[in-house]
């Protein structure tokens, strides 16, 4: 596994042991996607693994001009780890992209971004280390069909554990085993038709280096979650995409697919990424102070309140689909609400129960899977720092069951709220960035908003839907 390639010498010990025949670099583009460039094992030395491999910029969406496309990826050597799905030993390497133009890390690299978040909270004096915890959930469809065209637009989703398969005919007979719509936490087999599916996902987690605590049906239907130990905000980015492509490639190579889509199912509960962190320094966990509430230190709180006073600009990362606030809306467990609290669920940050010194941290509920992980990660972090500067203070703490407020009696209680579109969010970017940089260079905050209102926001806005239709048709 990687975790024993120490540097470039080690790196190719590491390949001869296990025989590989390609290289594969992999980087992350701005929305999250992963990207790849095999080399062969023969042409891998010494000098491109320090200097860099070249390829062209220009290719990426919302990156380099063509005039200014070439550009390098730097293998991280230390994230070696073997595909196990390729048919010939190939080793994956997570690189950062380089900009050859400004002789530094690029400005528009998410993996860059996260590693200057780190070094701009050592430079201020704040922390050494940043710890992350992301909790990743998916859907599992036995198949899915959608059309988007100027006269027609539609999508279906299938799955044996569908209510609506209640009166299907299926081969070999239908058990009518199935969770329903939100009935779906912690049955077991036959209702619980995942348990072999997860379990394999598990077992090729650790083989490609993830530490795997647990794995479970979750709350929606045909919805599952695996549970992995945290990591630096490197390493937990460098996770997330492990994890997002290993359970992908499971489900497909088992005749399903897989989605992290926040709201694939109306009416029923959406996939989220709830994210644990932490700040340390010198070995001490910065976010803990015993006998406050929920044993959370003043700085916790702060940087709590510093991520909720930017909630709309952080949601533009951590939220960055339109889909995305379809899965905010009350009623599904999605924590809209900002402020806090110990235990409650309700609450857009949570602080776990029974933490101890070192366990103690926030997790901040309302972030899904549609985020590129090192950016959302990054610019909570900026907001939390913020925070801190600032001395911040969120609302709350509330242990009041939130989910059962009217938005009458939130207003009321004047609790802020996340945004409630992506339009929202990105117009909370554009007047409210500054606590950002320098990590986000304004060209790369100026670009990602308009990459987003044409890749997204402009898009869906100009769409008629089927709900329209129903509701508008005959009018």
């Amino acid at each position: 596994m990687g975790k024993f390639v120490k540097d470039i010498d080690s790196f190719f010990d590491y390949c001869k042991e296990n025989e590989v025949e390609f290289v594969d670099l992999r980087f992350t583009d701005l929305k999250g996607a992963w990207h790849h460039l095999t080399y062969r094992m023969s042409a891998v030395n010494a000098d491109n693994l320090e200097n860099g491999f070249p390829f062209d910029g220009s290719s990426v969406d919302a990156w380099q001009p063509i005039n200014e496309s070439d550009m390098l990826l730097k293998a991280d050597v230390k994230t070696a780890f073997l595909d196990p799905f390729t048919a010939d030993s190939t080793a994956i390497v997570i690189c950062d992209v380089y900009d050859i133009y400004e002789n530094e890390l690029y400005a528009k690299c998410p993996r860059s971004i996260a590693k200057k978040a780190l070094k701009h909270a050592e430079d201020i004096g704040v922390a050494d280390a940043a710890y992350f915890g992301p909790e990743n959930e998916f859907f599992i469809f036995d198949d899915v069909k959608f059309t988007d065209s100027i006269n027609e637009a539609g999508y279906k989703v299938e799955s044996t554990e569908g209510e609506w398969a209640n009166n299907y005919d299926i081969e070999g007979g239908n058990t009518g085993h199935r969770p329903g719509t939100k009935g779906g936490y912690f049955p077991v087999q036959p209702t619980d038709s995942m348990v072999d599916l997860r379990a394999e996902m598990m077992l090729v987690l650790e083989q490609v280096g993830l530490e795997v605590i647990l794995g479970h049906h979750e709350v929606a239907q045909a919805q599952g979650e695996i549970g992995i130990v945290f990591g630096d905000i490197i390493t937990a980015g460098d996770n997330v995409q492990k994890y997002k492509y290993v359970v992908k490639m499971i489900a497909h190579l088992n005749g399903k697919t897989a989605t992290f889509m926040p709201k694939p199912l109306y009416g029923d509960n959406g996939n989220g990424m709830h994210v644990h962190q932490s700040l340390w320094k010198d070995g001490k966990n910065l976010f803990y102070k015993e006998g406050n509430y929920g044993n959370l230190s003043d700085m916790a709180r702060h940087y709590a309140g510093g991520i909720f006073k930017h909630a709309a600009a952080v949601a533009s990362f951590t939220n960055p689909s339109t889909n995305s606030y379809k899965r905010l809306i009350p009623g599904f467990e999605a924590p809209s609400i900002l402020t806090y609290s110990a235990k409650n669920r309700s609450a857009a940050c949570r602080i776990p129960y029974g933490a101890g010194e070192k366990a103690t941290r926030i997790e901040m509920r309302f972030p899904d899977s549609t985020a590129c992980p090192y950016i959302a990660f990054a610019a909570m972090m900026m907001a939390g720092l913020d925070g801190i500067k600032n001395k911040t203070e969120p609302v709350g703490p509330m242990d009041e069951d939130l989910f059962e407020l009217s938005l009458d009696e939130i207003r009321e209680k004047n609790i802020p709220q996340m945004p409630h579109t992506l339009r929202e969010s990105l117009e909370g970017l554009i007047s409210d960035n500054e606590f950002l940089q320098p990590v986000f260079t304004k060209e790369m905050i100026d670009t990602y908003q308009h990459y987003q209102f044409e890749r997204q926001v402009w898009p869906d806005e100009a769409r008629p839907t089927a709900f329209e239709f129903a509701t508008t048709y005959s009018c």
